[in-house]
């Protein structure tokens, strides 16, 4: 009954039936960047239901671990989430070398791209280490700190390495200090160096412009489903006001969850009846003695409240029980 239906139908159309298909319903996808580059690779969505589902990436560096990301992808792609975030320590990074920067963004781009849905980029202490590493971001992937809006789920991604340029030197020359030492090139123990008593290397800072910026995005979206809020560093261990404190007070009204890395060790915590959690890795450096330093994806299904899951990378296997090559 059912083909002889399509036949009938597909007959008089040959005899003059003239049909006119349904638009197809996009997905809504708000952002306020204007023009340059942007710090995501596709803005083309695949179609829905009422909820949708994204993925998470956490620290690939801070001694990356080769394969592991490309591995990462391939699981991805099997997930398939409708879009993929990251929190930062993307590339090495640490140099001024723009040839280096370069080879290292080309490396990770060219395993990004394997990726079949779009990826928003986060910068962390890795990637943006210097000046000079902050305004090769800028020529190439845009705003080091941004929003977006998608199925009314108000996005913040924050920069936790937003120094005045002096104090992003004085960091920068520290850390090269303490390197030395942990290198063994410098007699002396990292816990006595400049470096290692800086509250910035733990917890990063927010300067006054971006503080602005997210308020004003805040208020713009009053009335979204849910808030994530994406950082590197745990901004909101910083008590100043170069913290999150202030903008907390701004979401305070609102239903957020605040997701971030840089420590290499998964952690949750209730603060401000509200979800925080600091992710794991994705192929960045481990400590063998902590159980909580292991390599995951977090996938977040946006239901009426998020639903969030945190995959360990070595349960994710293919048909045929193993992992997935890239």
């Amino acid at each position: 009954m059912k083909t002889s239906l399509t036949f009938g139908l597909a007959l008089l159309c040959l005899v003059g039936c003239k049909t006119n298909p349904a638009p197809v319903p996009q997905p809504k996808f708000e952002h306020d960047i204007t023009e340059g580059p942007t710090p995501w690779t596709s803005d083309e969505f695949e179609l829905e239901e009422e909820d949708f589902t994204f993925g998470i990436i956490s620290d690939l560096n801070g001694g990356e671990r080769e394969g592991v990301y490309s591995t990462a992808v391939a699981q991805l792609n099997r997930l398939d989430p409708t879009f993929v975030l990251s929190v930062g320590d993307l590339i090495d990074g640490g140099t001024e070398d723009t040839q280096q920067l370069t080879k290292e963004w080309d490396s990770f781009d060219a395993r990004t791209a394997k990726l079949n849905m779009p990826f928003f980029y986060l910068g962390g202490n890795h990637d943006l280490t210097n000046p000079a590493m902050r305004k090769f971001w800028k020529n190439r992937l845009g705003p080091r700190y941004y929003h977006f809006v998608y199925e009314n789920v108000l996005f913040l991604m924050l920069d936790s390495e937003d120094y005045v340029e002096e104090r992003m030197l004085q960091i920068y020359k520290a850390r090269a200090e303490a390197i030395k030492v942990l290198d063994g090139a410098v007699e002396g123990e990292f816990e006595e160096t400049e470096y290692f008593h800086m509250q910035e290397r733990r917890v990063g800072g927010m300067n006054t412009a971006q503080l602005d910026y997210f308020t004003e995005v805040l208020q713009k979206y009053p009335e979204v489903r849910w808030t994530f809020v994406l950082m590197h560093k745990p901004l909101w261990m910083r008590e100043d006001n170069k913290g999150l404190g202030p903008l907390e007070t701004v979401l305070a009204d609102r239903s957020y969850t605040v997701i971030n890395g840089h420590f290499h060790s998964f952690s949750y915590r209730e603060r401000h009846g509200q979800n925080y959690t600091i992710l794991g890795t994705t192929g960045g450096g481990q400590n063998p003695t902590d159980s909580l330093s292991f390599d995951h994806i977090t996938l977040v299904r946006m239901a009426q409240e998020p639903i969030i899951t945190h995959l360990k990378m070595e349960g994710i296997l293919n048909e045929m029980g193993k992992t997935p090559d890239e």
